[in-house]
């Protein structure tokens, strides 16, 4: 169904709100602990399992969804990383944009209803931050059911033992796959939610980079060990960022061999719309998006909203003018590293002037 990931999009973007905690991770080491402390005794390990459920619970997640959590002690804490990490990146790309990735209370839940533009983003960007936190967790070791990159052209033991882990990016889609359920049939809506959280799948995947490491006599490439890395996650918001701005308005029609519906460009031709079909690379959505200028359902609106003059003042302040405003401010400058080990800094007073939207 076209819910299946709302359990994790109704916290992503939350993560950052006053009343959010985050949870206690009970029994993770880090390897630098003492041996006295090991092995953990069943008190601990009862207490660590404990929390670890009760994250899954927090998450709000679908029956299946709830048992894959609980079932691996890594991936509670691999989906609120997950969770953090696609927060932040939504907020980065669009922090000079109306709509700044800001979504509290009745905004977020409002806006998962409708299928604009942003949304299909939010889905991308989501399935994106699992796909790659996974993948990392597996190679980190903090998992109990994968580990490296078992690619069988790369020999992963032998990267291990000179410090290449390859990331694990076929068991991070396979779990991402089920977790976020199959293909819906007929739902115009569960289509294209489905459809967008594969092309965040697909970015990571188009990502993996390879990476050697020279381990001959003398640092000669005589013998070289390689093992596959993901590419940071902030170069995959950048892509996802592309797609939404060349995102496709689509309709529905009917596979009449199959008998089920397919994505196609709406069938009334809209004028500032093409009616490209959308490849699978595609971002897709089916509402025109409100113009988030003013409160809504939405957002909040931009009044009173920082804007840079003579670069986004115009467009985010809607054409209702924007206020400025000069204050002092004091920065640390012309800093020095000093032996050892601290950094010197003096004390810079300067005046600025601060650029808010009007009412």
């Amino acid at each position: 169904s076209s819910l299946v990931i709302l359990g994790i999009l109704a916290v992503i973007f939350c993560f950052s709100c006053p009343h959010h905690s985050a949870p206690v991770f009970l029994g993770r080491l880090t390897g630098n602990e003492p041996l006295t402390i090991l092995p953990l005794t069943s008190e601990m390990e009862e207490a660590a399992v404990k929390a670890h459920y009760k994250v899954c619970d927090r998450l709000k997640l679908e029956k299946k969804q709830r048992r894959m959590c609980r079932r691996d002690p890594g991936v509670a804490e691999t989906l609120m990383e997950a969770i953090s990490m696609s927060a932040l990146e939504c907020q980065y790309q669009f922090r000079f944009e109306r709509w700044n990735c800001t979504l509290e209370g009745r905004y977020r839940a409002s806006l998962l209803k409708r299928g604009f533009k942003e949304t299909a983003f939010l889905y991308a960007i989501s399935s994106a931050g699992l796909t790659h936190a996974m993948a990392k967790a597996c190679s980190a070791g903090r998992m109990e059911r994968c580990t490296c990159d078992e690619a069988p052209d790369l020999e992963n033991r032998e990267a291990w033992q000179w410090g290449g882990c390859g990331d694990n990016l076929k068991y991070s889609n396979k779990f991402v796959k089920e977790f976020l359920g199959r293909k819906p049939n007929k739902d115009l809506r569960a289509r294209v939610d489905f459809h967008n959280n594969l092309v965040g799948m697909k970015v990571i995947k188009a990502g993996v980079e390879t990476t050697c490491k020279c381990h001959g006599v003398s640092g000669s490439c005589t013998v070289r060990t390689c093992w596959r890395q993901l590419s940071p996650f902030h170069e995959i918001g950048k892509q996802l960022k592309q797609k939404y701005e060349t995102s496709l308005k689509v309709g529905s029609t009917t596979n009449e061999a199959t008998g089920e519906g397919d994505i196609s460009p709406p069938k009334k031709s809209i004028p500032g719309h093409s009616d490209q079909i959308p490849r699978t690379t595609d971002l897709v959505y089916i509402d025109d998006s409100p113009s988030f200028c003013l409160m809504s359902r939405y957002s909040p609106g931009t009044s009173g909203r920082k804007c840079y003059k003579d670069k986004n003042c115009d467009s985010i302040c809607c054409g209702r003018g924007h206020n400025t405003q000069s204050r002092v401010v004091t920065r640390p400058c012309q800093c020095q590293v000093r032996w050892c080990c601290y950094v010197e800094c003096k004390q810079c007073t300067q005046r600025e002037e601060v650029y808010t939207c009007k009412d």
